[in-house]
Order: structure tokens, then C-alpha cells, then sequence
């Protein structure tokens, strides 16, 4: 083991309670990992006890397309055996969560820094809307607060932006940044460039644009090394009124996202953060704009929540000065990191880690739809599987480093949905290929014809604000289906990386396309071609029938929420019409 206790001498307090929370987690996961072989094992019992249920079609097996879902009652074995299955899955990925959590908690970070004590309750108060009345409370003597002012962020005062811009050979996009700012309807007060061991022409293109640049030689803490040693320099001197724009180097922004933000800022001094929404730049063909499509789709979530936002985008955000150096102060006693960084160097994802440490605050965030970012979209499918697995694993690992607080419980649940949908779509998968290869031949059922149009027509219409190309994208269904378990693949192997305990950073195996569509085409092509090579007596055993059974609810499950995704939001509609009703009565 690395660190002071490989020495012989003692961790610290510190490290102690990391340690005994990762050796917890260990035996909750195995707990969880026994309760969860236990209920697969039953559900599996339950289904092979059953005896296959022939029907009279049985010689002349029939698919039902685009879901083989029979219109009978199921079988009492069948729905105990499914249910079994589902709570065997949702208590396996519990378990591997627990694992993924140990394994954060247990590595060599954890030697080094403290994990949030029993002060989390003053720590949601700090920047939340009891903030003045939080710095006369009783602190603990290990964190003063000094951070926050009396004053904290008094409503009417004018703010002054300083921009912050990591850069580390950006030659290529660096002056389309700048011109962003430039074209700002309120300008920043101060533009600095940081040179991250830049060896390209990054530097001179920023001084010819006539902005500040730093520097930085020795970093090797990647984006969030350097942002820490240039706040280090800048938060000691910030006053109330000083807000920054961290922003990366290869986005720009619409002329008006400065005064939206800093506007709602000035507005609200219970507003620590305004993030940004990104979409993707042009380009990159069909991969470019399933990119483009998917961040679209982001936008319409945040819109359909009235700007809550999931993370504070690393691409462009506005943060007030004070809220950052309380982030800074509380490292290492109410959030994990070292004292006095703002940014924390161990994540892999350092905005989401950076939007969990100002929640776990109590920080008021927003991402208003005026405020938009385009940034770069990934150009070949490596290396959109590298990006999407450092944001993966970055996102699993810093819920693991915060545990399960009221804070974290939505990104929590935002896991276990995406290993749901992982089961659910190649489970539909599963089902489509065999009966495909079972059945002799394919009959239309009117019911999930319509089904399956309602999902092209929620893709279409979420999409369609990305223009004719974004629509003939979404169009066909299939290009978003591979895009989907291409996505997920990132997923499950982020988690598998994490419990395995592997480094972050490996060379992962090349994938350029997505196999998990191209099987049951392969067994459409059987079923035209006159090929069965699976009996038909498979359709009727019980095991199909569970896995048609779940298929089927998960269908209604998915069409249900594409119909909410259709419907305008309720909350902006009642409002709305509220506004109506105030109207005419002042009239």
C-alpha cells in the first residue's frame, strides 16, 4: 500500500474513516451480491420448473413484430419469476455500486484525504439560502468559514467577470474562443489564457488577441491542476462582486451568455453558478450529429426541469468567487480533496465532482436555455468511447467518494436507470433474435406497430430543433439504437473498470462499430431467407414467455415516457396560463 501507513506510521483520523467506510461497503456489496444470487437463483427455478405451454401454431410458429408479445393472461410461475429477476438484477447493480464505491474509497486517495464528518449538516447551509445566518452559527474550529463574506452576494451589486481558459495546444481553436468573448453584449472584466505546457502557437495567438496569459510549466494535473494554481493566486484577493467564467478552450458562446448569467447572479444572491447548455459544433457526419441530437435532447431535459441542472458543464460556467473558495476551505472536512483546492485533481470528471462539492453546500445552480455553448463533438468512435468512459467512470467515481448523502441520491438513481436501460434494450434485443430464428414467418400486430411509430415519432420531434439532417438521423430509429448501446457499452465498462480495480487511462480494445444491432438483423435475414435454425417449441417454453413478459412492460414503460417527452411541460404550462389569468384580471 502506498502512503504514510506503508511506513508504519499512523494515516490519520482522516484516512482511518475512509478506510473503515470502504471496508463497510466491502461487506454490504458482498451482502447484496449474495441476496442477488439467491433471487436469480429462484427466479431461474421457478421458470425451468414450468413446462412449456404449446398452442395449437406452434408447427407454424408466428412472430409478432416489432415486439412477440402473445395476447394471453401469463402464467402465475412466469410473472414471480420476472419479478424475481428484476429484483435480483436491481440488487446486483446495488451491489456492484457498493464494490465500485469500496474501490474508489479504498485506493490511495483516500490515505490522503478526510471524508465529509458529521459537520455535512452546517455544510448545506454554507452557500444555501440560510447563508447569512450560517456564519453566526457555532463552527467547527477545523473550518472557519472564512470563505463566505458578511456581505455574501447582497442583491444589487454590480459583479465584474473574470474568464478563466484552459489551454493546452489549443492553436487550432483558440482564437474562435476569444472571438466568442469578444462579441460579449457585457464584456468580461479580465480574459486569462491558461497555457497548460503549451508547444504550439496557443500563446502567441492569445497575446496577439490582446488577452492575459499564464503561463503554466509544471502542471501536470491536467485542467484541473492549473485552474487550481491560477484561482490559488486570484480567490485571496476576490471580492463579493468577482464571479469567473471557466470555459474550455475549443467552445464558444452566444454573445448574450454573460449577461444572462451574470444578470441572474446579480439578481439572485442565493445563485452560486450558472452552467451553460452545450450543443455540438457542425460536422462529423451521421456520428457528429447523433452527438448533436443527444446533447439537443439534454437541453429539452434541463428546459422540461426550469433549469436544474444535472452538472455545471465544464464547457462554459459562471461560479461566484466566494463560493469557490468555500469549496477550497471545505475540502478534506465537508467534501473529499485537499484543503485549499477548488478543483479536485483525483476526479476524472472534475465539473461534475466541482457541482457535487457546491451541492453538498447548499449552492443554489441553474442553467438558463440563453445561455449556450457549442463544443467540439467527438470525430470517430474511438474517440468518442475514450470521452464517454472518462465521463462514466468519472461520474461513478465521485458518487463512490461522496457516498449516499440526500445530495447524491438523484445521481445515485441516475446509475441504476442507466443499467436498467442497458437490461431493458438488449433484453428487447434477445427477444427480437429469437423469434426471429425460431419463427417461420412475421405477422404485423397493429398494437406495437403503433407503439414503434411513437418512438420514431419522440425521436423526430426531440430532435427536430437540430434541423433537416438531425431529423433524417432520428428518422430510421436503428442509427439511434446503435448509438444507444454504444453509450451503454461505456457504461458497463466504466463499472466493470472501477470494481476490477483497473487504472484509469488504459488502453481499451478497439470498437469502431456497435455489434448489439447487427444480431437480429442477421436473424431477420434468416427468417426471410427461410432459415429457422432454433425449434419453435422455443417460442412456447417459459423462459421466452418471461422474457416476452418483460419485454412487453418495458415497451409500455418506455412508450409512456415518450409520450410525457411529446407533452409540454406541466409546470411551465400552469404558469403560464397563471400568467394569463393575472393578465386579464390587472386588465
Amino acid at each position: 500500500m502506498d502512503g504514510p501507513a506503508a511506513d508504519g506510521q499512523d494515516p490519520g483520523p482522516g484516512a482511518r474513516s475512509w478506510h473503515r467506510r470502504a471496508a463497510r461497503l466491502g461487506w454490504v456489496a458482498v451482502g447484496l451480491a449474495v441476496v442477488s444470487v439467491g433471487l436469480l437463483v429462484a427466479a431461474v427455478w421457478l421458470l425451468v420448473s414450468g413446462t412449456p405451454r404449446l398452442s395449437e401454431s406452434v408447427q407454424d410458429p408466428v412472430v409478432l413484430l416489432p415486439v412477440a408479445v402473445p395476447v394471453r393472461v401469463p402464467r402465475v410461475s412466469v410473472v414471480l419469476g420476472v419479478g424475481l429477476a428484476l429484483a435480483a438484477f436491481a440488487v446486483g447493480v446495488v451491489a456492484l455500486q457498493a464494490a465500485g464505491a469500496m474501490r474508489v474509497l479504498s485506493r490511495g486517495r483516500g490515505l490522503e484525504q478526510p471524508v465529509p464528518g458529521a459537520s455535512a449538516e452546517l455544510g448545506r447551509a454554507v452557500l444555501g439560502p440560510t447563508a447569512a445566518r450560517a456564519l453566526e452559527l457555532d463552527r467547527p474550529p477545523s473550518w472557519p468559514l472564512s470563505a463566505v463574506p458578511a456581505a455574501a452576494g447582497a442583491a444589487g451589486t454590480t459583479l465584474r467577470c473574470t474568464v478563466l481558459i484552459p489551454a493546452r495546444n489549443e492553436e487550432a481553436v483558440i482564437g474562435r474562443t476569444l472571438t466568442s468573448l469578444a462579441e460579449q453584449t457585457r464584456p468580461a472584466h479580465r480574459v486569462l489564457v491558461l497555457a497548460d505546457n503549451c508547444t504550439d502557437a496557443t500563446v502567441p495567438i492569445a497575446r496577439e488577441r490582446g488577452v492575459d496569459v499564464v503561463e503554466l510549466v509544471d502542471n501536470t494535473r491536467h485542467k484541473a491542476g492549473a485552474l487550481n494554481a491560477t484561482l490559488a493566486r486570484l480567490l485571496p484577493d476576490a471580492g463579493v462582486e468577482d464571479v469567473f467564467l471557466v470555459m474550455d478552450a475549443d467552445s464558444t458562446i452566444t454573445p448574450d451568455f454573460l449577461e444572462t448569467a451574470v444578470g441572474l447572479l446579480e439578481d439572485d444572491p442565493d445563485l452560486m453558478a450558472v452552467g451553460g447548455l452545450f450543443s455540438g459544433e457542425d460536422g462529423e457526419g451521421v456520428l457528429g450529429q447523433l452527438q448533436r441530437n443527444e446533447f439537443l435532447r439534454y437541453q429539452r431535459v434541463i428546459d422540461r426541469r426550469e433549469g436544474r441542472l444535472f452538472v455545471l458543464t465544464g464547457t462554459a460556467s459562471v461560479f461566484r468567487g466566494y463560493a469557490l473558495r468555500a469549496v477550497a476551505e471545505a475540502r478534506g472536512s465537508l467534501v473529499p480533496g485537499v484543503s485549499g483546492d477548488v478543483y479536485d485533481t483525483a476526479a476524472m470528471t472534475e465539473d461534475n465532482e466541482l457541482t457535487l462539492a457546491l451541492k453538498s453546500l447548499g449552492s443554489g445552480l441553474t442553467s438558463p436555455q440563453q445561455c449556450r455553448v457549442t463544443t467540439e463533438v467527438m470525430p470517430t468512435w474511438q474517440a468518442l468511447r475514450r470521452q464517454r468512459l472518462r465521463w462514466q467512470r468519472g461520474a461513478l467515481e465521485n458518487v463512490g467518494a461522496y457516498g449516499f448523502t440526500r445530495t447524491t441520491a438523484r445521481y445515485w438513481s441516475q446509475q441504476l436507470a442507466l443499467a436498467y436501460g442497458v437490461i431493458a434494450l438488449n433484453s428487447y434485443l434477445l427477444l427480437m433474435t429469437i423469434s426471429l430464428l425460431a419463427a417461420d414467418r412475421v405477422r404485423w400486430s397493429p398494437l406495437w406497430v403503433a407503439i414503434g411509430l411513437l418512438f420514431v415519432v419522440e425521436r423526430v420531434v426531440t430532435a427536430w430543433a437540430a434541423g433537416w439532417w438531425g431529423r433524417v438521423v432520428a428518422l430510421p430509429l436503428v442509427l439511434e439504437l446503435g448509438y444507444a448501446l454504444f453509450l451503454q457499452l461505456s457504461f458497463l465498462t466504466s463499472m466493470v473498470q472501477i470494481v476490477r480495480g483497473r487504472e484509469a487511462g488504459w488502453n481499451y480494445v478497439r470498437r469502431e462499430v456497435v455489434a448489439g444491432a447487427v444480431v437480429p438483423a442477421a436473424a431477420a435475414v434468416a427468417l426471410v431467407a427461410g432459415w429457422s435454425p432454433l425449434p419453435a417449441s422455443v417460442l412456447e417454453s417459459p423462459f421466452v414467455e418471461a422474457l416476452t413478459l418483460f419485454v412487453g412492460v418495458n415497451t409500455l414503460v418506455f412508450a409512456t415516457m415518450s409520450v410525457f417527452q411529446l407533452l409540454p411541460p406541466i409546470r411551465k404550462s400552469v404558469h403560464r396560463i397563471r400568467r394569463r389569468r393575472a393578465a386579464s384580471s390587472a386588465a
